[in-house]
């Protein structure tokens, strides 16, 4: 049995990483095609389990069987239908031994398609035909059946029904698009709503994409599928058809190509990911390095504080430093300061002075911003402080220490005189300029906030205390995105980062007041706390469209895009980016009972606008 907790339960918390093709990898080692590829779980088990077991190695956690043909109509023209029990049963053993305990093995069941009409089977044999196919994988030990690369509405409803009708397990019904949604063996047009009401309404628990034209497509109709129904989404595309370039054809397959596509199926709500013909274990060795960096491994420190020996009290927020002293009484201001890329950190500092000057209250400095390398934050800002004595706001992500590491930079920060901290996650190494290094990300967001706040009480990353009766000071803030496509699991997490310790929120940028309203509406559940809403004055259209193209989490609304568009160059670009900034500033300072400062990202590291806009909002003269 499987040791991870039910499937669909996880898919509803975290993204799950799926492998990839199967049958590009036994032609590529060798097989050809007019060989029967389902058999070889019997005849080359060796050689199905090292694929399985190359996928399981670049970080699969769902692993498909080798059974996407294996039923009898299909098997018949083998000559091998007698065989169908034994190919079922060692295509779920073959992936269970590989993967073991810890991976959920899918049950790969291909459409009957011609094979069914050829045999002259009614619609009833049809059903009977599926059945016997689910009720072998669910007895073989499956722990879900994957309806694979159907093209046909009409069949993959008879398959999920079947499939329902059969077994418990939970079902993903996954649909081939091509171009224009025009199936290759139909001559009608097939869109997602229609595959997802189908989906649904025929008992489905997953509705996906996978093969098709490619990750563009794909992308495409994963949207289109989110805005359809409830159910959650699979996005597994092949590596996609070659693309015309200066009159050359050109495959954009690389890994590169498919983690980036990765990102964006996320940000568009699928919950698994994966590939099908062509997808590469290498591939999704790079898809699972950018799923680290949304959701990393977690670390189980169960401490409840006021029952360990040796924690302390925490002091009041008030007390630990000057920006926790106005949290809940003054509009605050802080205001993203960038470290320098070099060894003269003159340039920041000039900066930092000049937000003093204009009243702001503090700077928050990024830690390796999009995984770019920069200064260390707590060296800036120790700087910083010496140079102008303004209160600092570090960011501290996961993604390049261990908790070792971790729980001695919170110390010395401690020891160093800086108390604000921002919590993240950051940004995984392939966006960055040392696409080679190593992401860590022993933790997420939520882990670290349980680490510092658990410094606060006395006590180290394991639970010991880490002093004679003493705990660090910090005052543990967190980010938040109102514009989330999934804003009910946006919610959560702010809920379990609260949970955790954290003290105040800074918010992704905001453009749509309605989500921030929304975002407020769905939060009021949950304890509060002090909140800053993000402003990044647009500097031009150009600008607008990277962050929105390129940027997790960032959107920036079509509205918006529109009058950025209508503006006649880039000064008037860039006037109706202070606009808009102004505009979204005002409006979210309406919501006084929540909103109690702000926290604006200077453009390209220009720091006029800012008080251009805090100066047009009336927050600060």
């Amino acid at each position: 049995m499987s040791e991870r907790p039910p499937f669909l339960e996880v898919l509803g918390e975290r993204v799950i990483l799926g492998d990839g093709g199967m049958g590009s990898e036994i032609y590529g080692r060798g097989i050809f095609i007019n060989r029967c590829y389902d058999e070889l779980n019997i005849s080359s088990p060796k050689l199905v389990q090292a694929i399985h077991g190359d996928f399981v190695q670049a970080g699969s956690v769902l692993v498909e069987t080798n059974t996407y043909g294996a039923s009898r109509p299909k098997l018949a023209a083998h000559g091998l239908e007698d065989s169908l029990e034994e190919i079922l049963r060692s295509g779920v053993t073959l992936a269970r031994e590989v993967g073991g305990p810890k991976i959920w093995v899918a049950g790969s069941i291909g459409p009957l398609g011609p094979a069914a009409k050829e045999a002259g089977l009614a619609e009833g044999e049809q059903d009977a035909a599926y059945r016997e196919v689910v009720v072998t994988l669910a007895d073989a030990g499956a722990d879900l059946i994957f309806l694979d690369t159907f093209t046909s509405i009409h069949d993959m409803q008879r398959a999920i029904r079947a499939a329902k009708a059969a077994s418990d397990l939970p079902v993903v019904a996954s649909f081939s698009f091509h171009r224009g949604f025009v199936m290759n063996s139909h001559d009608f047009m097939v869109q997602p709503e229609d595959v997802s009401l189908v989906a649904e309404t025929s008992g489905a628990d997953v509705i996906g994409a996978n093969c098709g034209d490619g990750p563009h497509t794909t992308l495409e109709v994963v949207e289109m599928l989110g805005k359809a129904g409830d159910l959650p989404v699979a996005a597994m595309p092949n590596v996609g058809g070659p693309a015309l370039i200066e009159g050359r054809s050109v495959y954009l397959s690389s890994p590169e190509y498919m983690a980036e596509y990765s990102r964006r199926f996320v940000q568009k709500g699928a919950r698994l990911i994966g590939g099908c013909c062509g997808v590469t274990p290498q591939q999704i060795r790079e898809v699972r390095s950018f799923l680290s960096s949304i959701q990393p491994r977690r670390i189980s420190v169960d401490v409840k504080l006021p029952q360990v020996e040796g924690s302390v009290d925490a002091k009041p927020v008030a007390e630990r430093s000057a920006w926790g002293a106005k949290l809940d009484n003054t509009f605050q201001v802080s205001v993203e300061l960038d470290p320098p890329r070099g060894l003269d950190p003159a340039r920041s500092l000039e900066s930092a002075k000049f937000l003093r000057d204009a009243g702001i209250d503090a700077v928050n400095i990024a830690d390796g911003p999009r995984a770019m390398a920069r200064m260390n934050p707590t060296s800036l800002a120790v700087l910083v402080k010496q140079a102008t004595g303004m209160e600092t706001i570090i960011h501290y992500c996961c993604r390049d220490r261990n908790v070792l590491a971790m729980q001695m930079d919170l110390i010395g920060a401690h020891c160093l005189g800086l108390r604000n901290l921002m919590l993240i996650t950051g940004d995984p190494p392939k966006m960055g300029n040392f696409p080679d290094a190593t992401a860590v990300f022993d933790v997420d967001a939520i882990g670290l906030v349980d680490f510092a706040n658990k410094l606060n009480h006395g006590l180290d990353l394991s639970g010991k205390p880490v002093g004679k009766g003493e705990g660090t000071d910090f005052v543990i803030g967190v980010g938040c995105n109102p514009g989330a496509l999934d804003v009910a699991l946006e919610v959560d997490r702010l809920r379990r980062k609260i949970e955790a310790g954290a003290e105040f929120v800074f918010s992704q940028p905001v453009y749509d007041v309605a989500r921030l309203e929304k975002f407020l509406d769905m939060s009021k559940g949950i304890p509060r706390i002090p909140f800053f809403v993000g402003i990044l004055p647009l500097a031009s259209l150009k600008n607008a469209e990277f962050l929105t193209r390129e940027v997790p989490g960032m959107e920036v609304p079509k509205p918006i895009l529109d009058r950025l568009r209508a503006a006649k160059s880039k000064d008037e670009q860039r006037e109706v980016g202070i606009r808009v900034a102004t505009e979204c500033l005002e409006a979210a300072v309406a919501f006084e009972d929540r909103v109690r400062g702000t926290y604006i990202f200077p453009p390209f590291g220009k720091y006029e606008p800012i008080v251009q806009v805090l100066k047009d909002a009336g927050v600060r003269k």
